[in-house]
């Protein structure tokens, strides 16, 4: 079956095609661990495990890199300003090595309530790898694609003609939306920097010896040295966040092909932003919330994963907690109907291919999921073989279903005795049809703090 997805390089919806069959290559840019991740960076990570997972599905080999950032990435994605991670060892008074392990681990927790898959995941470290990015400087440095500034060395983007093709950037509206003082050194606005001079008033907890000067490399240079050292000089799939585009994935394609003469990724896909009260979700805008704030108010971080996959990856989604409760309350109920059929059931053929169509359709887990409940509704399949088909999904859904229904079963071996004999008893007056006695017991039931649910193989009680 035909894999398609939008292309950001083209801006159309393109065929897939590995570069070798039966394996996919992917990079995902990886968080800069100076803080903790909110919900708006997490739904880039769900973007590249729903792709690795549709490909594992389909029986792909999938190689799967995410970086860490830990050096060089300065205060608004630019070339001037403090790093992010010194400015944060000196308000917190801290050892960097410290803050970024604090953050890469939170960062890995929060993929792992998620349900992100991270086996067998490389995570490249930008700080163990700065050998690698020198030498890419240097190869660019022996095609006359930099120069050097009193501050460092800079790529010249006018000696690479493509520049801005990646979302056919309006180069002028990027200089005049700038947020930064100009650097009158530069040649270009659009030049970047690929090392940067270290300031003996910085004090630098991080800086490395370079042909150039003592200093450390600059963030572009990190994804494109990582990338290839793991996937080659092209690879299928590069992903991110739609506001990496305008700059830094630009200067990544600049860098990387100016080195290799040769494509960096054949496809790149991005996810759009979540918005709060239709405004960007941001630290910067101190409008975010991490997964302890939705888990402090009873939302399990796995129905934001429903939430994310009920709209299309490269859509604006606009948070509210009413939205996450909908989602919440859609995701129990469908682990509520499939814990009451057996787990022995097979996988319904028509409705798999139905299934791979959408997610082969430019990753539509919005379909996906509708056809999931189309599945449950259907009469004609039988209550076993609907949640074979549906858990069958969920290794594309990533909605941890198994575990769920587990989790709800064990909920029914935990009910009190009296409850039990209540419902046995309530059971006994149905068959005899004293309808108004098992009315009575249902109501005595749900004083308690329970309830009874009718189903085809028999009674289920829940807590309320």
């Amino acid at each position: 079956m035909n894999i398609y997805f939008t292309n950001t390089l083209s801006g159309k919806k393109e065929l897939f095609n590995p570069i070798k069959k039966g394996e996919v290559g992917m990079y995902h840019c990886g968080p800069t661990v100076y803080n903790r991740a909110h919900i708006g960076n997490i739904r880039a990570y769900i973007l590249a495990d729903t792709l690795r997972r549709s490909f594992e599905y389909q029986d792909f080999k999938v190689k799967q890199v995410i970086n860490i950032t830990d050096v060089g990435h300065l205060v608004a994605d630019a070339d001037e300003g403090e790093d992010k991670l010194e400015k944060a060892a000196k308000e917190k008074g801290e050892n960097i090595q410290y803050i970024a392990q604090k953050y890469t681990d939170l960062f890995l927790d929060d993929l792992k309530k998620m349900n992100i898959k991270t086996k067998e995941t490389l995570f490249p470290k930008a700080s163990k790898h700065v050998p690698e990015q020198i030498e890419l400087i240097k190869k660019l440095e022996g095609k006359g694609f930099t120069y050097s500034t009193s501050d460092g060395v800079y790529f010249d983007t006018s000696l690479f003609k493509d520049y801005g093709k990646l979302g056919n950037i309006n180069l002028k509206g990027l200089e005049e939306g700038a947020r930064v003082e100009k650097n009158p050194e530069k040649r270009n606005f659009t030049d970047f920097a690929l090392w940067k001079f270290s300031k003996p008033e910085e004090n630098r907890q991080q800086e490395w010896t370079s042909p150039w000067g003592i200093g450390f490399p600059g963030w572009h240079i990190e994804c494109s040295a990582m990338a290839q050292k793991y996937l080659g000089e092209t690879f299928d799939i590069h992903t991110s966040g739609v506001d990496h585009i305008p700059t830094h994935h630009n200067n990544e394609i600049a860098q990387s092909e100016g080195a290799n003469e040769k494509p960096l990724a054949n496809f790149w896909i991005h996810s759009n932003h979540i918005t709060i009260d239709g405004t960007k979700m941001s630290k910067s805008l101190e409008n975010i919330f991490s997964l302890d704030d939705l888990e402090e108010k009873g939302f399990s971080p796995l129905a934001y994963r429903y939430f994310l996959l009920s709209g299309s990856y490269s859509s604006l989604i606009n948070f509210t907690w009413e939205a996450l409760e909908a989602s919440n309350n859609a995701l129990q109920k469908l682990v509520e109907n499939l814990s009451r059929f057996s787990p022995h059931g097979k996988i319904n053929s028509p409705y798999k291919e139905k299934f791979l169509e959408a997610i082969n359709n430019d990753l539509n887990t919005s379909s996906a999921l509708s056809i999931a409940w189309e599945v449950l509704k259907d009469e004609s399949i039988s209550n076993n073989d609907k949640r074979a088909t549906i858990q069958d999904f969920d290794k594309v859904l990533g909605l941890s279903l198994e575990t769920l229904i587990k989790q709800e079963d064990e909920k029914k071996l935990n009910i009190p005795q009296n409850i039990s004999d209540l419902s046995d008893k309530r059971e006994s007056a149905r068959k005899e049809k004293d309808f108004l006695k098992a009315d009575a017991i249902r109501e005595m039931i749900e004083s308690d703090g329970y309830e009874v649910i009718d189903t085809d193989s028999g009674p289920l009680i829940r807590r309320i």
